[in-house]
């Protein structure tokens, strides 16, 4: 379980989120608003690339921030800014090199994120020729080869067409890790447990699919 406790966020001294206080423990978690709003700050938050100007955020009661950041993965919009070596398999071992591991288990946990996937035949792909929607499945087993538990995606479809963002929602769908989405894409939240509606900088609906959605839809333009 992730616990914001009070949460707080200032730049530029503006109060981007302010006194944020949620428990996260569902295994499927969406967050909605509209832009700026606060909600990839929020999301941002769950695995330490955010920091709190007050108020604390715990895994499982621990403020230990490499703990945090051992446990929740975090996927990008934009896959170039995830994606750093030019052949698919060697990005995925990036991270794996970084926790010492040695050389055939570092191969054993490419091929199944790989295959996770159905991805398999990218593994020595020069990434820059890869489609939008592939880019983000590499970006996604990148993630997924660190053994997270949580994965938190940060509007993973925007810049996809409608046929490769059909295939990032199915590879959401299959995970077996507790996932928290930040989208603009509500059919994608419709069998989530929980969506948390993120307006001025604060939650404000909290509840199932149907009821938040329907509150966000009901706000005047």
């Amino acid at each position: 379980m992730i616990t914001l406790d009070n949460v707080s966020v200032e730049k530029a001294g503006r109060h981007v989120l302010r006194g944020v206080s949620v428990e996260l423990a569902e295994r499927r978690i969406g967050v909605i608003g509209r832009n700026g709003s606060g909600k990839s700050t929020f999301a941002r938050l769950l695995n330490g690339l955010e920091k709190p100007s007050s108020g604390s955020v715990r895994l499982a009661g621990s403020d230990d921030e490499k703990a945090l950041r051992r446990t929740v993965g975090f996927v990008f919009q934009n896959p170039d800014n995830q994606i750093v070596y030019p052949i698919v398999s060697e990005d995925l071992e990036f991270g794996l090199k970084n926790l010492k591991l040695a050389k055939d288990e570092r191969r054993a946990r490419i091929d199944a994120a790989l295959e996770r996937f159905n991805i398999s035949h990218l593994a020595e792909r020069f990434t820059h020729e890869l489609s939008g929607g592939e880019k983000q499945l590499v970006a996604m087993a990148g993630v997924l080869v660190m053994r997270p538990k949580m994965i938190v995606f940060d509007e993973p479809t925007t810049l996809l067409d409608l046929w490769n963002a059909r295939t990032v929602k199915a590879a959401i769908d299959a995970l077996d890790e507790h996932v928290v989405l930040v989208t603009h894409d509500l059919d994608l939240l419709a069998d989530f447990d929980r969506v948390i509606l993120i307006e001025d900088g604060d939650v404000a609906t909290d509840g199932d699919p149907q009821t938040v959605i329907a509150r966000y839809r009901d706000q005047p333009a």
